[in-house]
């Protein structure tokens, strides 16, 4: 029997929990023998909203893409190193746009049998629940979702790796 899962995409955001959900996702993709795809989206809808609220002057907005692109790419270098320390190949993809959205897209796109993400953040209200994107890419999903807590208990998983 073949596995049920060939195809994985971690969701990299640049915080801690996306990090874990990194080195969760090179552990599954050791184990499975699944490809893996690391995902990092610019989001540009925030920014757009940042210059029609006046926040942001349109100067300013493309000095903040160009640093959010670096981030991009900072982080997704990042998880390359942990995956190739492990053994692990793994593609690196950067877009932009709707976060949601283009998590949906990739999915779509690649073929995706299962989209890892970190924890998700505590939900305040119903507003932050609608703005939170890894929820919504997590709702909106055409795989299955797999969200990955104990950063303690990953990293020891991580580090058995050979």
């Amino acid at each position: 029997m073949s596995s049920p899962i060939k195809k994985i995409m971690v969701y990299i955001d640049g915080t801690e929990q996306s990090i874990t959900a990194a080195q969760y996702a090179i552990c599954l993709a050791s184990f499975s023998g699944a490809e893996l795809i690391a995902c990092y989206v610019i989001n540009t809808r925030a920014m757009e909203d940042l210059l029609r609220a006046r926040i942001f002057l349109k100067d300013e907005q493309v000095e903040y893409e160009h640093d959010m692109e670096a981030d991009a790419e900072r982080y997704l270098n990042y998880v390359n190193e942990l995956a190739v320390k492990k053994g692990v190949s793994i593609t690196r993809k950067c877009s932009k746009g709707t976060v949601h959205k283009e998590i949906v897209d990739a999915i779509a796109d690649e073929g995706i049998d299962l989209l890892v993400i970190g924890e998700l953040a505590r939900i305040r209200s119903r507003r932050d629940e609608f703005y939170d994107e890894s929820e919504r890419a997590m709702r909106a999903a055409g795989c299955s979702v797999l969200i990955v807590k104990d950063e303690d208990r990953v990293w020891e998983i991580y580090e058995s790796l050979g």
